[in-house]
């Protein structure tokens, strides 16, 4: 089982990283780019779940990585997609 985990920056919160990529993008003759926001993505594999377990318990243990370790929910949104 695989899981496809985005951690965005808030709407509000100043992304530098994507600034200056916007500003290099710009320098490079790409005028067309009027924002850049940086994203991460991690793939996770994950064992699949035996009988004792459902799908939901594996969705909640995700929620949990993101909360706990993969993003700052005070800066930070997180989605993600189980594939089976």
């Amino acid at each position: 089982m695989k899981a496809t985990v985005i951690v965005e920056l808030k709407s509000g919160v100043l992304d530098p990283q994507g600034k200056a990529i916007e500003h290099s993008l710009n320098a490079l003759g790409f005028a067309g780019v009027e924002d850049v926001r940086v994203a991460k993505l991690f793939r996770l594999t994950l064992r699949e779940p035996t009988d004792d377990q459902n799908s939901q318990s594996i969705e909640q243990q995700i929620r949990q990585m993101c909360e706990k370790l993969l993003a700052n929910t005070v800066i930070e949104n997180f989605t993600y997609q189980i594939e089976s």
